[in-house]
């Protein structure tokens, strides 16, 4: 019997992948990607020829099977299209499916965008909800953002550059004027970070490209001060 290993990699610089991922990708009889472009380039820099097979969310059910299948005779690498997968990915249904087989499953930890923007926002790190990818539709999003308006705790929430400003606007109006920061393209060429006011980041992205990691400030009840 094989065993599942959730693999970390890259989210931006490929020098941040581990010496025991690096390893391990090169030992075990197949590896899961959710993007297989991303993850050939990976593997090519640092010389490894394991085959490859795509994982993503448009696979059909038959491709879990296929996955558990190989799992019977060998070991499995799961890696996500940057960072931890099984967090906000496919890979979710695949751990799931592999834990009520009885597979042994294991992390391989590394690189996380959401655990390096919390901890260069600037913001309490001691405690901190995760809201994953905030819905598209802006009533949706509106909906989210006030079931957690009272939350104490520091907010993270991934968004793409379509909908930033549409979610800044969002959170000013349903979150008020808070604290922020917005970390855009983590560990890559034009990393960015900017801390301020949700309304100074509505004014200061314009040339809305890459990837952003949102972590907003908690909810403060002024009447207890």
């Amino acid at each position: 019997m094989g065993t599942l290993y959730l693999v970390a990699t890259p989210i931006g610089n490929l020098k941040d992948i581990s010496l025991r991922a690096l390893d391990l990708l090169g030992k075990v009889e197949l590896i899961a990607a959710e993007d297989t472009r991303k993850t050939r380039r990976l593997l090519t820099a640092y010389g490894i020829k394991t085959p490859l097979t795509s994982y993503h969310d448009f696979s059909k059910p038959g491709k879990v099977e296929y996955l558990l299948k190989v799992l019977t005779d060998g070991d499995v690498a799961l890696v996500s299209e940057a960072g931890m997968p099984g967090i906000s990915d496919p890979g979710y249904e695949l751990i799931v499916a592999a834990i009520e087989r009885g597979f042994p499953v294991a992390p391989i930890p590394g690189p996380s965008a959401l655990v390096a923007a919390v901890a260069v926002s600037g913001l309490p790190s001691h405690q901190f909800l995760y809201l994953g990818f905030l819905p598209r539709k802006t009533g949706a999003r509106r909906r989210l953002l006030q079931s957690v308006a009272d939350q104490p705790r520091t907010l993270v929430a991934f968004e793409s550059p379509h909908r930033l400003q549409a979610t800044l606007s969002d959170v000013v109006e349903v979150l008020g004027d808070r604290r922020l920061a917005v970390c855009r393209e983590l560990t890559k060429l034009h990393e960015e970070v900017f801390r301020g006011r949700a309304s100074e980041a509505l004014e200061h992205f314009h040339e809305l490209r890459g990837e952003f990691t949102l972590v907003i400030e908690g909810f403060k009840d002024m009447s207890l001060s």
